[in-house]
């Protein structure tokens, strides 16, 4: 599989002449989703979810289809009717022939004061995970994880812990459009030697190789 990173938490998996696009929100980029054949979506937060990006993935292919969770699916399901698909913790599905299990249930806390909502990881093919905004442990081996490496609701001793948990055998950063360039090094260096896992990150646009 190939794995294209389309800024922050967006990434495009291709396989095979088939897309798949994760998370295409309102920091990635502006055709991030346009290609795709399936799309998912972990949650509602417009970083992740944005609907001009969907319907622009929807438009280019009549055949598209997005699966994501219910809170999302009401909102979207309208605009797409018969093409989105709701599912939650524990779900196995194909979509657009690559397989996918669904894990987790809830956003990560921000703050106490915050009300917590919906979030659903999802691994690909067996062996990449995206968990989206949480630390979702998919409890199973995955080969590569995409790490939320920076976040309002996260520290870097959480992701660290968080890698060494999970136990993938590398780690490739997304959310991470709100990290400034001088703060990536720091991140580079404590996740590198603490993590116990080949940890990098892409630049958008830049791709990588991902066993299955």
């Amino acid at each position: 599989m190939k794995l294209i990173k389309k800024g922050h938490a967006c990434v495009r998996v291709e396989q095979d002449g088939r897309t798949l696009v994760i998370d295409p929100g309102g920091f990635s980029e502006a055709d991030a989703a346009v290609g795709a054949d399936a799309l998912l979506v972990t949650h509602e937060h417009p970083d992740h979810f944005d609907e001009a990006r969907l319907r622009a993935a929807m438009e280019a292919n009549p055949a598209a289809q997005i699966w994501t969770l219910r809170s999302v699916a009401e909102k979207i399901s309208t605009v797409f009717p018969g093409r989105v698909h709701t599912v939650g913790d524990g779900d196995t599905f194909e979509a657009a022939g690559f397989e996918i299990e669904a894990h987790g249930q809830l956003h990560a806390v921000i703050h106490p004061d915050i009300p917590r909502i919906a979030n659903c990881g999802y691994v690909v093919d067996g062996s990449l995970f995206h968990p989206g905004d949480a630390l979702t442990v998919p409890g199973r081996p995955v080969d590569t994880l995409l790490l939320p490496v920076h976040a309002p609701w996260s520290k870097v001793s959480e992701v660290i812990d968080y890698v060494r948990e999970v136990a993938p055998r590398r780690a490739i950063d997304v959310h991470d459009g709100l990290l400034a360039d001088q703060g990536r090094p720091v991140y580079d260096r404590l996740i590198g030697d603490l993590g116990g896992v080949d940890h990098g990150r892409l630049t958008p646009g830049e791709s990588v190789s991902v066993a299955r």
